[in-house]
């Protein structure tokens, strides 16, 4: 038997919570099969099983918050070896003495373990060592000490937890099941859907399916027993009243969120300007690009030209991209850009980055954009690449929003905000040739940490931003 513990996916994560059960009570599971998916440090990762065998139990229940190093499935890998006949006792050895539980192995065998004997230096034998042999025996046991079966006394105090009835024979489930213990509720994730549907509390339900699992039979049933309920049975709810308060855990993403939030705002001086720039020679080139057959599979959008731009803004004005030691009381000029795209997923905010993207070229900056929304909005993220960031860009113009504040994350020196890009009435030329015309217009804003940099830091590096995306050509001179 087996007991797979909650692992750490990556970055010192300390819990996890539970999303969903790839598997159930009674199914036979192979090495590296997906066991279940869990949600930490703003992403979904699955769990692959470190043994093959059958699930006796599932430990922890979907929507639970489990640190890390918990037990959460029980597995019968079928490595448990039948008790051995005692061997006879060794010569030398204690007959009459207590044998004592052995902490590793088994035991002795029965075989005999006397050393080979040694040659002398004249070339004859010295007599077998018995040593080992005595060794063997005193810690030698009849059982194998991880039979669970036998009850023996833990190494260590555990807490005390229930572990159900024995599994159900293979073949058509009897008429009785074993009700799943710990408290996990046992269904898969269509009934679970279907139970959210129809509102019933599948914590209510005693499942008939093979080791408890509730089915598609079980919720229906429930369903109608609500919708037609006995006269003598127990009062249904009473329904919550329209327009009631709602209570939503806080977990996983907006937890995260929440705390890495109120982090930055009390402990980073914020200071945000903005600017509104003409971006239609930008809007021009995004065409251009899209042109080229070498760019013809992957998505150019105004963000990637956003993100080269900052690059190259960053570069010019470091201090908004270092960060603040308190320990050492020193400030941190990076290396290079870990370049943060802000995404809203359908589990909340993360923000991805891309590994020094300041070496990137434009081409395989858009391929690394094109594989960070892929595995955002797919929450498969993976933590290491929620780490280790230091700049963000938020883009809040896809929700129609001209600007906003935008607010650090814990650890970067600076974020950009980038409004939607709409058409506006703009003054061109100068002098005797000043028009107005039509433009594409955006606002650019940036936060940036007071601690590290400037107003004057700030406000070139925003300065700049804007120039290059209102003159694409400026790259070639300020870069």
């Amino acid at each position: 038997m087996k007991e797979f513990r909650l692992p750490d996916p990556g970055e010192g994560l300390v819990e996890a919570d539970i999303v969903t059960w790839r598997v159930a009570v009674g199914d036979e599971i192979k090495v590296n099969d997906i066991l279940l998916e869990i949600e930490t440090s703003k992403s979904l990762v699955e769990l692959p099983s470190p043994y093959a065998g059958t699930v006796t139990q599932l430990l922890v229940a979907e929507g639970d918050t489990v640190d890390v190093g918990r037990p959460i499935i029980a597995i019968e890998d079928g490595t448990e070896v039948p008790a051995t006949p005692a061997a006879e006792p060794a010569a030398g050895a204690d007959e009459g003495g207590e044998r004592v539980a052995n902490l590793v192995g088994y035991g002795a065998k029965a075989a005999d373990t006397r050393r080979r004997p040694r040659k002398t230096a004249g070339g004859g034998e010295t007599a077998p060592v018995e040593t080992h042999e005595q060794v063997n025996s005193t810690f030698a046991v009849d059982t194998p000490v991880s039979r669970r079966a036998d009850h023996r006394e833990p190494l260590r105090p555990a807490p005390a937890q229930s572990h159900g009835g024995p599994l159900p024979p293979p073949g058509p489930a009897a008429p009785e099941t074993v009700p799943p213990s710990s408290g996990a509720v046992l269904a898969k994730p269509p009934v679970r859907k279907l139970a959210r549907d129809l509102g019933v509390d599948l914590g209510s339900l005693t499942g008939t399916g093979t080791g408890g699992v509730i089915t598609r039979d079980d919720v229906e049933a429930a369903a109608a027993r609500a919708s037609d309920p006995d006269p003598v049975a127990t009062p249904s709810p009473v329904p919550v009243a329209a327009g009631a308060d709602r209570r939503i855990p806080i977990k996983g993403v907006r937890k995260a969120t929440a705390a890495a939030m109120v982090q930055s705002a009390f402990t980073a001086p914020h200071v945000t300007v903005w600017v509104e720039a003409d971006v239609t020679a930008t809007m021009e080139l995004v065409r251009t690009i899209k042109a080229r057959r070498d760019f013809a599979e992957v998505k150019v959008s105004p963000l990637l030209l956003v993100a080269k731009a900052v690059l190259i803004a960053l570069k010019r004005n470091p201090e908004l991209n270092s960060s603040w030691d308190e320990a050492a009381q020193e400030i941190v000029l990076k290396g290079g850009v870990n370049l943060g795209i802000a995404a809203a997923t359908p589990r909340g905010l993360i923000v991805p980055n891309i590994k020094d993207a300041d070496r990137l070229s434009l081409l395989e900056l858009a391929q690394a954009f094109g594989s960070l929304v892929t595995m955002a909005r797919s929450g498969k993220t993976p933590p290491a690449d929620l780490a280790r960031g230091s700049f963000t860009i938020t883009n809040i113009g896809v929700f129609g929003v001209d600007g906003g504040l935008p607010i650090l994350n814990p650890g970067e020196a600076g974020i950009l905000a980038i409004g939607q890009i709409v058409r506006k009435p703009w003054v061109v030329g100068s002098g005797d040739d000043e028009r107005i015309e039509p433009r594409w217009v955006t606002t650019i804003a940036v936060s940036f940490d007071h601690r590290l940099a400037d107003g004057q830091q700030g406000s070139t590096f925003l300065a700049d931003v804007a120039q290059i995306l209102s003159d694409p050509g400026l790259a070639l001179v300020l870069s």
